[in-house]
This record gives structure tokens, sequence and C-alpha cells, in this order.
């Protein structure tokens, strides 16, 4: 079949055409900004390796959601840098613990006007920097498992609408929505990390939360980047268990994995542009080797539109503002 007297580039003539004819739209709606609150600091403080991103001190907390929120992204989600840590990661599930401080301050103040989804994970709380608990030189699975649903029980008491485990222990998703559920917590949604790669793109996140493990890899427990049959299995497993979103995590490099899980599986999927990913755009603009804001904007239209409903993204709020104008 031949189209003699076609131009596409007649669908491309001036910006109003090429508005109408955009296929993925990136909106604000599509977006979830992270956030780090530590404990006992005095005022905001710059991560090194992630340069325009902020540690922020629990009185501040509140503004800079709102501020969030004011920009029509719709879900924050809270990671916590306690000042102590030990074996057991206890600080994680106490209810006077940082993340849980700084949900119930957000709800008291801000009410439903934001979604607030929390990280639950043990990697900043343990003396060891792993995921799970230690025993001898492994990380035990089953004994981790306890702690994770006492760290989601937590935060959802002190007011998350989505709890978010990150461990990559299995059975994680199950045992969560089992004691939320006996918890009366039967409204609190799973967002499992469900297919969290071991990458070196966390590296500025490690930095920024002080959670790079004190010995090891974390091999073990989350996925090598060669498998993607594997990584389908781990989705698989998680939405038996039970989970509401599932989540591909980093998003840039595995593109084909948001795509493959779109194809196979009719549940909500987010995708983790994570800390490296963020990093590397931010160097890049800095030496003024790219435009930061037009690659943010592509950046992020790639992964919505190789299948992801929502993108938890530091570059969130550089995005949101760009689409508001």
């Amino acid at each position: 079949m031949s189209f003699p007297n076609l131009r596409l580039r007649r669908l491309r003539k001036s910006g109003k055409i090429r508005e109408l004819l955009e296929e993925v739209r990136l909106s604000p709606k599509d977006l979830i900004c992270p956030i780090f609150v530590q404990e006992d600091l005095k005022s905001r403080a710059q991560g090194e390796s992630m340069p325009g991103f902020d540690r922020l001190p629990l009185k501040d907390v509140v503004d800079e959601v709102n501020s969030i929120a004011d920009l029509k992204i719709p879900a924050i989600m809270v990671f916590g840098i306690p000042t102590t840590k030990d074996d057991q990661g206890t600080s994680a599930f106490s209810q006077n613990g940082i993340v849980q401080k700084a949900i119930s301050d957000i709800r008291k103040n801000l009410g439903n006007k934001i979604a607030i989804m929390s990280d639950v994970c043990l990697c900043q709380y343990t003396s060891s920097g792993h995921c799970g608990l230690v025993k001898g030189d492994k990380i035990d699975n089953d004994s981790s498992l306890d702690v994770l649903a006492k760290v989601a029980i937590s935060q959802a008491q002190a007011g998350a609408d989505v709890v978010s485990p990150s461990a990559m222990m299995d059975g994680q998703v199950k045992l969560i929505r089992q004691r939320l559920d006996d918890a009366g917590f039967t409204d609190i949604a799973i967002m499992s990390h469900s297919a969290k790669h071991r990458s070196s793109l966390y590296s500025p996140f490690k930095d920024m939360a002080h959670s790079a493990p004190k010995f090891g890899d974390r091999k073990t427990y989350q996925l090598p980047y060669t498998n993607p049959k594997e990584a389908m299995r781990e989705i698989e497993t998680d939405i038996a268990e039970g989970v509401d979103i599932v989540m591909i995590k980093p998003a840039l490099a595995y593109l084909d994995l948001i795509a493959m899980t779109r194809q196979k599986f009719n549940v909500p999927i987010s995708a983790y542009s994570v800390s490296g990913e963020y990093a590397l755009v931010k160097a890049a603009a800095m030496q003024g080797w790219i435009n930061e804001i037009e690659v943010t904007m592509e950046i992020l239209t790639a992964i919505k539109r190789a299948g992801a409903d929502m993108i938890v993204s530091y570059l969130s709020k550089i995005a949101a503002k760009t689409i508001n104008g």
C-alpha cells in the first residue's frame, strides 16, 4: 500500500497542531514526589550527590509538602533518616519515629490535600545498612518479615494512605496485607517495589539516606538486571499476595520491563525514576551539556509511554512547574 501524497510533517507544522496530536501527555497528576526527613536536623541539608534536593528537618515538612501539593502533584513518598540505628531496626516502627511524626504532622495540617505514601524498609534503621535483619553473615528473610509488618502498621497508624515495602523479602506483601487487615487497616493500600533491581543508580540515595550496607551487597535479595523473566515472576507473586500497585525500579534502564508488565498484567503500575537518574540529569545540566527541563520532560514522558500509570521521581517538582507554566 502506497500513499503518494502523504507528508507526515503536515502534522508537525505548528505548536498547536502538535499539541492536538500528542499521543502521550505527562501531567503533574502522574507524579509522586519523594521527601527525606531527618531526625534532629535543625535546617535543610542538601545532599552532595543530589544537588537541589534537601534532607528536611521535621519543622519544615508541612510547608514542603504543601508546596508540592500546590504544584498539583497528588502524592508524596516519605523516607526517614533516624539518629539511632540498631540490629533490629527498632526506630523504623517506633510511634515516635521520624517517619511516623512526619506523616502525623502532614495529616494533621494538610488533611487529604495530598496522598501520603511511606517507604517500608530497614536499610536506614539497621546498624548493618541492609534492608532486612542479619543473622550471621546472611540477610534473614523470615525474621525480617515480622519487622517490616510492624513498620507498615506503625505508618498506617500515623496516617499513611499507602505503604510501600521495598526490602525485596519473599512474602512481604502477603504478611503486611494480613497484619494490616488484622489491625483494622483494610483500606490501606500496598504499593510494593515488586521488581527492584540491584542497581548502581541507587548510590545517591544511599548517600542522602545514610543507608549504604556496612558489609557485602544486596545481590541476594534485589533482582539482577539480566533477568526479565525473574522480574515478571516477582511481580506475579506480589499480585497473588494481594498487592494493590506494583513497581518497577529503576525506571529509565528498565522501560522494557515496564512495557512487559503493562502487556502481561492488568494492575496499576508505578515506576521509580531513582536518585541516580536524577543525579545524571543534574550533573550534565550543571555542566551545560544538556537542557535540564527538556531532558526531564523527555525522560518522564518515556516512562509514561512505556506503560507506567504513576512515576516516583526526584524530578517531579521540576516537571510539574514546567507543565503548570
